[in-house]
């Protein structure tokens, strides 16, 4: 367990942002290690894993619902310095993890169908998605388990022992992706099957080894089996908090089956070309990200230990790095849209076109998104993440709508998408900082 409690708020921020960032590009490394291999089998096969990919924000809905709450009252129970709480929800987080995670196997399995059909530009994309999925299903299942005690580790102030282990299931990745998909070495080419096949047996294989280091290791929260009988009480309590963060991802789904949806006119080189530059949005989108995760974990601890002074510094300066961070990523995205793509991907000119356009347009939400992302870190830590659930679906509503309406429209182009796209971050944004300093007053008033 680590005090955060204590000492500079801005080292507290960079020490854990730092390993957190490395997690989350090895966790997006998955995809783009896929779509790198993916490409050479052509537009069809990258709009397939594209499409399929978006079906993750569903997954992660769910994870959300479990590691946002379990971060939150474990960073609480730190804060305050009760030990036997934090094991109660760490446990009882696993209990649920397990569940959730049955039931995501089953009904995904039943769902990957009828999604694909409704998004994809045409049948052999549907083919290529639905293979992807099935091969992949297993892997996202096993998410749960695995966000469930990073989340907790995260709650204490612990984040390297996960960043090693997902440098170690990416780097089985990119050995697995080339041998299954190409069949490099076995003469048997798996196609976007291998490509699903290899992530899910990397993420096997970092759920095994942080189970390890939960058993060898971790002493502060850890494993025990007279506290996996499921408690009701402390379930809601986590879904209180966590169901507001993942209905926020089920929004973030909505809005990319949307996109998928309204452009599939364009094609399949369209959608590809989206699914691509989505990909590397979430790249450079890593630094700013892992701020916003470290402030909960930081305002949290303060948060339970009372220290009003220290949430609203923790806000303030989040904002401030996060800020210059995300407006200097944005310049350079903007310079180096077209070669962002083309250095990971070996895609047409028509898919490279498209996904550099989309990364003209979205780089104008950057600093914006900084802000979305670091007040969510906040609701998070002040223990009531409905305002931020509130202000996307504010965000999916008045992007939903004239979208809707202009893909009927004879002169729809694929750029309008990308307009409103803008607008709505940016109105977002406001909404989201209104709402973090309301929660503020009311919840820091301990401070008198």
């Amino acid at each position: 367990m680590k005090d955060l409690t204590q000492g500079s708020i801005n080292q507290h921020l960079v020490a854990m942002a730092i390993p957190m960032a490395i997690g989350m590009l090895v966790q997006t490394l998955y995809l783009m290690i896929d779509l790198y291999f993916v490409a050479k089998l052509g537009p069809t096969a990258i709009a397939g894993v594209s499409t399929g990919g978006s079906f993750m924000f569903a997954i992660m809905a769910l994870t959300q619902m479990l590691g946002v709450g379990a971060v939150a009252l474990i960073a609480h129970a730190v804060g305050a310095k009760d030990q036997p709480r934090a094991n109660l929800i760490f446990n009882q987080s696993l209990v649920l993890s397990g569940l959730c995670g049955v039931l995501a196997l089953v009904g995904g399995y039943a769902l990957i169908g009828p999604y694909l059909r409704t998004l994809a530009a045409d049948a052999p994309t549907v083919a290529a998605g639905t293979t992807y999925l099935e091969w992949f299903m297993p892997g996202l299942a096993l998410q749960f388990a695995l966000i469930a005690m990073a989340s907790a580790l995260r709650g204490t102030g612990i984040v390297r022992p996960t960043m090693v282990v997902q440098l170690v299931t990416v780097a089985l990745n990119c050995v697995l992706a080339p041998v299954l998909i190409g069949g490099v070495g076995t003469g048997h080419p798996m196609g976007v099957a291998g490509a699903g096949l290899a992530s899910t047996v990397s993420v096997a294989v970092g759920v095994a080894i942080l189970t390890a280091y939960y058993v060898t290791l971790e002493k502060y929260v850890a494993f025990h089996r007279d506290q996996w009988r499921p408690r009701l009480d402390t379930w809601l309590k986590i879904l209180n908090i966590g169901f507001p963060a993942g209905g926020e991802f089920a929004l973030m789904f909505v809005y990319m089956s949307l996109v998928y949806y309204v452009i599939s006119p364009f094609g399949a080189e369209a959608q590809a070309g989206v699914g691509i530059g989505s990909r590397v949005m979430q790249a450079v989108f890593l630094p700013v990200m892992a701020i916003a995760f470290a402030v909960a974990p930081v305002a949290g601890q303060n948060f339970g230990a009372k220290n009003a002074a220290r949430v609203r510094e923790t806000f303030r300066d989040a904002i401030v790095m996060g800020g210059v961070l995300m407006l200097i990523v944005g310049v350079l995205t903007w310079i180096f849209a077209r070669q962002l793509i083309g250095l990971f991907f070996d895609a047409s000119p028509d898919v490279l076109s498209v996904g550099a356009t989309f990364l003209h347009f979205v780089c104008w939400n950057f600093v914006f998104s900084g802000l979305i992302f670091t007040c969510s870190g906040m609701f998070q830590a002040l223990g009531n993440t409905w305002p931020s659930v509130l202000a996307s679906a504010t965000r999916l509503v008045t992007f939903a709508l004239p979208v809707l309406w202009l893909s009927r429209r004879p002169e729809f182009r694929i750029e309008h998408v990308w307009y409103v796209s803008v607008a709505t971050v940016w109105f977002q944004a406001l909404v989201s900082f209104l709402f973090v300093r309301r929660e503020m007053n009311r919840r820091l008033q301990f401070a008198a």
